[in-house]
């Protein structure tokens, strides 16, 4: 591996970024505004919802905009350039593996989900006012969830932007992305479906519960959540796992 030559790649990644700032920063940051405001204000503020329930629901959105935020980052682009501009060309020219010219992608598309998400915590205290009650005492516990979350995203965006065409996008929205985060533990902690004990053990294969229960561990443990101890390691186990499919796909669709 050339590492010159990876970080010129990403430096022309994030010069594009700078070129594309106000479009990206409202992709980036208007989904999560719009969850936090209509959940956490308006919901809360008619009644509907407890007060706590502001704090409850923020490592949600945050987990739902690290996933969205990461996949859209790298899917969307992988779509484009293998089927329409061709533009993966020119990058499979460069002097590097190919390997690592997935690798570059995901870790730009993991920079993006970190972004995406912890843009939710500012927005949160700015949108919600008074109620929210977020516990910073364990901050490696912390980093290390929202970097497995950002991986996960980034890697998954590989896979699918490896593995479906332009004409099957609203198909990744519509049966993947979802059902995924419906039943995500996003909304409502995983204890919250003991009423429901086979769903409760099925939604158990969603990396996204992970997600969410792991940054509520961290952010906000007064509430009911999965322990970080059992989060991380399965996390870890699901990045290994994306990541080498989506290595394999993009090996495989780049050589053909």
């Amino acid at each position: 591996m050339s590492w010159k030559t990876f970080s010129s790649m990403l430096a022309r990644d994030a010069h594009v970024a700078r070129r594309n700032f106000v479009p990206l920063l409202m992709q980036t940051l208007l989904q999560p505004l719009l969850f936090v405001f209509v959940f956490g204000k308006v919901m809360t503020a008619s009644g509907f919802m407890p007060q706590a329930y502001k704090s409850l629901l923020l490592p949600g959105i945050m987990a739902i905009s690290m996933v969205l935020a990461g996949i859209q980052a790298v899917a969307m682009p992988l779509i484009v350039e293998f089927q329409f501009s061709r533009e993966i060309e020119d990058r499979l020219l460069a002097p590097i593996g190919i390997g690592w010219i997935a690798v570059e992608k995901v870790v730009a598309g993991m920079a993006q989900a970190l972004v995406a998400g912890l843009v939710v915590i500012p927005a949160g205290w700015l949108l919600l006012g008074q109620g929210v009650n977020l516990n910073f005492s364990r901050p490696l516990a912390f980093a290390g969830v929202a970097l497995t979350v950002a991986l996960f995203a980034a890697s998954g965006g590989l896979t699918l932007g490896c593995s479906i065409g332009q004409t099957q996008v609203g198909l990744m929205f519509s049966l993947v992305l979802a059902p995924m985060i419906m039943f995500g533990c996003a909304y409502y902690p995983w204890s919250a479906l003991k009423s429901f004990p086979i769903l409760q053990k099925a939604v158990l294969v969603n990396p996204l519960v992970y997600a969410c229960e792991g940054l509520r561990s961290t952010l906000v443990p007064q509430f009911p959540h999965l322990s970080t101890m059992i989060v991380l390691p399965v996390l870890l186990l699901i990045d290994t796992a994306v990541l080498a499919a989506g290595l394999s796909r993009f090996q495989r669709k780049a050589l053909s």
